[in-house]
């Protein structure tokens, strides 16, 4: 269709910086021409005598923006005063108040919602606040068609609480960013751009579906971006620039396409969902504990008290347990994750994990010492709650994961080895991160790369190689079985398991001739060592790896 795309220009908090902006704006257009509209999230309007002065301009006429500009209303008390009525209204030639929520529809069909201001946590909510009668009268009179199928922007002041799950790192502070009853709009809304302030923050999230892979049929895919603060001096972006199709007047099968990095939707994660729908209003779900973190009474028997203050090492002979926590309670178990059906080998706090195999203990994740390894420094990195795959990690876990795989790769490149890791989410209860080292010069990355890739067909299966910084969460939904290596080079590389699999693949493939030429000690089970010879092989490969360590420094 020959539809005309309408340029579309969006902004994070101005807090009166007009001219700023509107100079900005200004230069922009200049370049690139003229755009039709500037929406602008968070709060608008600044507390300075500058600020007023510069408004005072605005509304007395001497000033007029360049460009149609739409705001939304107060999200702090001092602000409040210059938005005399919840509906909107025109503030100064060309700069419109939305109103506290509702839908915008421009001449194009371009259907914008919002919500001004902050989530009220009382009653009655104070003016800058939106509470969830809002959203309810907000979302009822769209979704209750059966041919909604979401807007085209969302602009709330609040992030959505969980935006970052399955995507990019974010610079903010996770556990205190975003409202959940913004997160539960965006779901329900399924805007094709939603737009965000107030955390003087950039972040364009990796797109991310709206509809559940061969479960619904196809549809667009929705992109988060929040936008810092006007001429903020670490100069973080706060325009984003855009052209847009409206949805109702788009080719459906255009519409519908999905880029090459889209992820799985953060709103919707595995086991959360249980605890939602119980409360399908627009209630704050309950904050989400954090994993605890373990404590160990030790009497080393070495002598000499334990470095500083806070988290120890397991040694010789630390008695283990949750119930060992500095402030006696057992430790709840945290929400999100689901717990075992059965005993789990993995779990930190489960009486079946062999705890003297434990090399590194961190917040989130532990280190241990692989049971029957390939060879002597042979690790798995494990997160301490259940978890069956990396694809189910929630991001601080995955950050963790991250540091002790690059402390890994420092401690083993002190040795001369390079490191190789691999997952196998198939038949397997507790995620399982293998870290092998494999000697510098007994061959070349390219030769591991290699024979992967030819076992790999020898047994009918297609290893692809997966771009450096895709997650796998973009490519594995949570449930899918794969295999899955890391070469130090940054190369991933994956198999989405169809039926069968053979269970020692990855050490098969190291240990065969063309790597390690160990064959022998491709089975675990061949590779068991008494319980003595564990203790000593732990106490060693603690000591080695202790200055490399992160969770020591604690």
């Amino acid at each position: 269709m020959g539809e005309q795309p309408v340029r579309v220009l969006a902004c994070g908090d101005v807090e009166g910086r007009l001219n700023a902006l509107f100079g900005r704006v200004q230069a922009i257009q200049k370049k690139t021409g003229q755009f039709d509209l500037l929406l602008c999230v968070g709060e608008f309007f600044g507390t300075t005598p500058e600020a007023e002065a510069e408004w005072q301009q605005y509304t007395t006429g001497a000033k007029k923006a360049p460009i149609h500009t739409y705001v939304l209303g107060a999200t702090s008390q001092d602000t409040t005063k210059h938005f005399p009525i919840a509906d909107g209204c025109e503030l100064a030639e060309n700069i419109t108040y939305l109103g506290r929520r509702g839908v915008f529809t421009g001449v194009s069909g371009l259907q914008i919602a919002y919500v001004s201001g902050r989530e009220a946590l009382q009653e009655p909510a104070p003016a800058h606040c939106f509470t969830s009668k809002d959203l309810t009268a907000l979302v009822t009179p769209l979704t209750g068609s059966s041919k909604f199928k979401g807007v085209d922007i969302l602009l709330t002041s609040q992030w959505p609480r969980g935006v970052w799950h399955y995507g990019n790192n974010t610079e903010v502070d996770t556990k205190s960013c975003g409202s959940s009853s913004i997160a539960s709009l965006a779901d329900k809304l399924k805007p094709r751009y939603h737009f965000a302030g107030l955390e003087g923050a950039h972040y364009e999230r990796l797109p991310y579906r709206n509809h559940v892979i061969l479960q619904e049929n196809a549809m667009h895919v929705s992109r988060f971006i929040a936008l810092a603060t006007v001429n903020n001096p670490a100069k973080k972006k706060y325009l984003y620039a855009f052209n847009i199709i409206p949805m109702k007047s788009m080719d459906p099968a255009e519409l519908v396409k999905q880029p090459q990095d889209v992820t799985e939707n953060p709103y919707k994660r595995p086991g959360k969902d249980k605890a939602d729908a119980q409360k399908a209003t627009f209630g704050a779900t309950e904050e989400e504990e954090p994993a605890h973190q373990f404590f160990f009474d030790l009497s080393r028997k070495q002598g000499g008290g334990s470095r500083g203050r806070g988290r120890k090492r397991p040694s010789d002979g630390a008695r283990w347990g949750g119930d060992q926590q500095q402030d006696g309670d057992r430790p709840k178990q945290p929400r999100r994750h689901p717990q075992p059906s059965g005993p789990c080998w993995f779990c930190l706090a489960s009486p079946q994990v062999e705890k003297h195999l434990v090399i590194s203990i961190g917040t989130h994740c532990y280190l241990a010492l692989a049971k029957g390894a390939l060879t002597p420094r042979h690790m798995l990195i494990l997160p301490i709650g259940h978890y069956q795959s990396v694809v189910e990690l929630g991001s601080e876990v995955v950050e963790e994961m991250e540091k002790y795989k690059s402390a890994l790769r420092s401690f083993y490149k002190s040795k001369g080895d390079r490191c190789v890791l691999f997952e196998r989410n198939y038949r397997s209860q507790h995620l399982q991160l293998q870290v092998v080292p494999v000697p510098l010069d007994c061959c070349a990355t390219e030769d591991i790369k290699e024979a992967f890739m030819v076992q790999a067909q020898e047994q009918q299966m297609e290893l692809m190689e997966i771009p450096e910084h895709t997650d796998l969460k973009q490519i594995a939904p949570p449930g899918t079985p794969y295999f899955y290596v890391e070469l130090d080079s940054g190369e991933k590389l994956f198999y989405r398991i169809q039926k069968h699999f053979p269970l020692q693949f990855g050490r098969e493939v190291l240990a065969s001739e063309a790597v390690l030429n160990i064959p022998t000690r491709a089975d675990w089970r061949e590779c068991k060592q008494t319980r003595e010879e564990e203790d000593e092989a732990c106490k060693q490969l603690r000591d080695d790896f202790q200055p490399f360590d992160f969770a020591w420094e604690d």
